[in-house]
């Protein structure tokens, strides 16, 4: 085995993901990470109620979850696969994967279509296409409905046909809580899960730390 050779101890690493969930293409916005972000920051804003009309103030009272917004810079890299005689999807590079980030925050061109058919029959008032309901994925303890408020593409390496071939990815999610969703969509119960998880990892901790505390070896 050569120094530059992984060893067969070595776990298989999980690859994040932010995936799209639509009805009319369903595999059309998968985008999983080649690479998992070195970083991620998550911003964390409190939802807490207050007193009205003259009523004593209730400072401590949580009116729902807070408000989360998570953000995460991904690298996109071809150079390698190239060496091994791989060029992408249809020789395009890293265009396929770049697209099916773009997707996300496109509105299905034939949602489009059939809008504007409808205002070409006569139809007053067309409601505009939605996005598809988006999960990040970051393993098995972050499965969030999110919704995509930034998006940043910096190519920095191009194959001689001008395919990307080298990108940087700066995303910026909200996450979508049950005060965001209907009980009838799906990310509201992704959603539910998610707090579910982190109330199961807190109290573990919570009863670890008190374990260590008092001096107790659990």
């Amino acid at each position: 085995m050569t120094a530059t050779s992984p060893s067969p101890r070595t776990p298989k690493v999980m690859r994040g993901a932010i995936v799209g969930i639509d009805i009319f293409n369903p595999i059309s916005s998968i985008a999983i990470f080649q690479y998992n972000p070195e970083q991620i920051s998550r911003s964390i804003s409190p939802q807490y109620g207050g007193g009205a009309g003259g009523a004593k103030s209730e400072p401590l009272r949580l009116v729902g979850p807070p408000q989360e917004t998570i953000s995460a810079n991904l690298k996109l890299d071809l150079i390698d696969q190239m060496e091994e005689g791989k060029k992408g999807p249809l020789g395009s590079g890293l265009s396929g994967q770049l697209a099916a980030l773009e997707m996300l925050v496109y509105p299905k061109s034939i949602s489009v279509a059939i809008n504007q058919a409808m205002l070409l029959g006569g139809m007053m008032e067309v409601v505009p296409p939605a996005a598809p309901l988006t999960l990040f994925i970051y393993g098995i303890t972050t499965i969030v409905p999110v919704k995509i408020e930034s998006l940043s593409i910096t190519e920095t390496a191009h194959d001689p046909s001008l395919h990307p071939i080298r990108a940087d990815v700066s995303v910026g999610m909200k996450v979508l809580t049950y005060n965001d969703l209907s009980m009838t969509n799906p990310g509201y119960w992704a959603f539910m899960a998610h707090q579910v998880v982190k109330e199961t990892l807190a109290t573990i901790a919570s009863v670890n730390n008190a374990a260590d505390a008092v001096g107790l070896d659990l």
